[in-house]
């Protein structure tokens, strides 16, 4: 397969929603795109999705094979870069802060970034480095579900065990997806204060 990577304008696109709202669909879509064309791609998830054997898969049971990883900084030794013209991340909300800047020094070296990722917790705040890859991102693509209450759209991932782990790895039997009127967090009351320090005082 050819690669095209000499003269290549370097990118950052991201795809985000809650669960359910086929980021990592669209985000394979778009690796399925790049291999027509003959485009050489890396695909890597973070070591705390082991909910596949290795790969990256989507609700729908769709998969493709993926490199694990710590950190942004150990995607130049999983494979050599030089031929790649694509590097996609996938769950990069589990990404440390260091993985942004080695996201911002692959773009400015000419290489398509697609990141995928929830951009909310299950508390609803911003997730992890989340935030920072839409900053820098010249183009991003919300999703939405559909709310499990009412069928309208969604943009929250309802936590439906009581876990109060930030990470807790699951599907369909621990999260729901949820429209802002029916999401109704774990410790609600806590989200509210966490909220409220946020707000411009009067």
């Amino acid at each position: 397969m050819r690669s095209k990577v000499l003269g290549c304008v370097g990118r950052i696109e991201v795809i985000c929603g809650c669960m359910f709202s086929g980021k990592t669909e669209e985000l394979l879509r778009r690796l399925r795109r790049a291999d027509i064309a003959g485009l050489e791609y890396l695909l890597c998830k973070p070591v705390q999705d082991t909910r596949t054997n290795g790969g990256v898969a989507t609700h729908a049971g769709n998969e493709m094979e993926a490199y694990s990883i710590l950190s942004g900084f150990q995607i130049a030794g999983v494979k050599d870069l030089d031929a790649v013209d694509i590097v996609a991340i996938d769950e990069a909300q589990f990404l440390d802060e260091i993985s942004v800047g080695v996201v911002q020094e692959l773009a400015d070296s000419g290489k398509r970034i697609i990141i995928a990722g929830l951009d909310l917790d299950y508390l609803g705040n911003p997730f992890g480095p989340m935030p920072n890859f839409l900053a820098i991102a010249e183009s991003v693509t919300k999703l939405q579900a559909v709310c499990t209450v009412c069928g309208e759209d969604a943009c929250r991932t309802q936590r439906l065990t009581d876990s109060e782990d930030l990470v807790d790895i699951g599907s369909g039997e621990k999260y729901d997806a949820r429209c802002r009127e029916h999401f109704n967090p774990p410790h609600a009351d806590e989200v509210e204060e966490e909220r409220t320090q946020w707000m411009p005082s009067s």
